[in-house]
């Protein structure tokens, strides 16, 4: 190693770079496969593409992109603060969600404080946290999802936040509405909270909740939400946080400007107004989830119950099936990072991407 590089902290150092599904455009020179005949089913995109509306945002906005975007965002957060009823000052915007979590860490972690956080959760809690230099407190989970009861019995002194992923990315897993407000209660009001909930749009009506209103009851709760996903925009890049105005603010201090492009920012704005859009990608979603698991069914496979728009299956040789399945075009997602070697996860596709799915894992299977 560089003498220059022996200076970065040891932390830094020892973080192992998040590893994105694998790009169609990869596996076709990896593997001499037509980029056409390849099926991605490994990042939890919408199989449904990009709504009309934003599509037609983004074309509205081409000839803007000489100029810088409205660093405040003031059109998006004034849309997001009329449907979630919250004020502008509560809203924190993010080159995806993932950026508005890296602003917490920023702003609550360092050397000599704590996180905690799920066996099995997204994998950028650990990242985030690492990265601040501040110690993970790691649960194990509670049937592939999160015991929030030995979690708020985690807490130490040191701890400054709690990382909840709902559903849970990668096993898919769900708490109730009422048992993460229980949660809350228990929680000193001095940790800081993040609900992340990037699945959100998919979970039934049953299950849906006003998470929003804990706000008003709870000024230590970051809830953290993406258009990457229902809204179909992953390539875009914009989430956001809703939050205290004075965590908001505080995460807005660290912000980077201009972190949110004017494109990002229209197509997000006119995506958020797409009902028709994002409801047809819900019923996709549960048509293409029920096709999948069913598939699994018959192949004898065990997965994850889920609530988001993949599910996690498993199969003894995880790595060869991943292999032999990219061989095939298809791509999914080993997870053994999350501490599940012997898992894939699957992204729900269209109906036809689905079944090429599930017949190329027979061939996988029984090579």
């Amino acid at each position: 190693m560089l003498d220059v590089c022996e200076s970065s902290p040891s932390y830094i150092r020892a973080i192992a770079p998040y590893q994105p599904g694998k790009p169609i455009s990869e596996l076709a020179r990896e593997m001499g496969l037509e980029e056409g005949s390849i099926v991605k089913l490994a990042s939890n995109e919408n199989p449904a593409g990009v709504s009309p509306l934003a599509r037609r945002a983004i074309e509205a906005h081409l000839e803007g992109l000489a100029r810088y975007p409205d660093g405040n965002g003031f059109e998006l957060k004034q849309a997001l603060a009329a449907r979630y009823r919250v004020g502008q000052d509560q809203i924190v915007l993010g080159n995806g969600s993932n950026d508005v979590l890296e602003l917490v860490a920023r702003c609550f972690l360092g050397t000599g404080t704590s996180a905690v956080m799920s066996q099995h959760a997204f994998v950028v809690y650990h990242l985030a946290t690492q990265v601040a230099g501040a110690a993970r407190v790691e649960i194990p989970a509670r049937a592939f999802g999160h015991d929030l009861t030995a979690m708020a019995g985690a807490v130490r002194e040191d701890t400054r936040v709690i990382w909840i992923a709902n559903p849970n990315n990668p096993t898919g897993t769900f708490v109730p509405a009422a048992e993460v407000e229980a949660f809350l209660r228990r929680v000193p009001r001095r940790v800081v909270v993040v609900v992340d909930e990037a699945y959100n749009e998919y979970l039934p009506d049953a299950l849906q909740s006003d998470s929003v209103r804990w706000l008003q009851q709870f000024p230590n709760l970051v809830l953290t939400r993406t258009f990457s996903k229902a809204y179909g925009l992953a390539g875009l890049r914009v989430g956001f946080a809703l939050a205290h105005p004075e965590i908001a603010d505080l995460m807005n201090r660290v912000r980077q400007p201009f972190n949110v492009s004017s494109i990002a920012q229209a197509a997000a704005q006119a995506a958020l107004n797409d009902r028709d859009f994002v409801d047809g990608s819900v019923d996709l979603n549960r048509s293409g989830m029920r096709q999948i698991v069913e598939g699994l069914d018959r192949l004898r496979l065990n997965c994850i119950p889920s609530f988001g728009n993949f599910v996690s299956f498993q199969v003894g040789a995880a790595g060869q099936v991943y292999q032999r399945l990219l061989k095939q075009g298809v791509i999914v997602r080993p997870i053994g990072v999350y501490g599940l070697p012997e898992h894939l996860r699957v992204t729900i596709g269209l109906p036809a991407e689905n079944e090429r799915f599930l017949s190329a894992l027979r061939t996988a299977l029984h090579a």
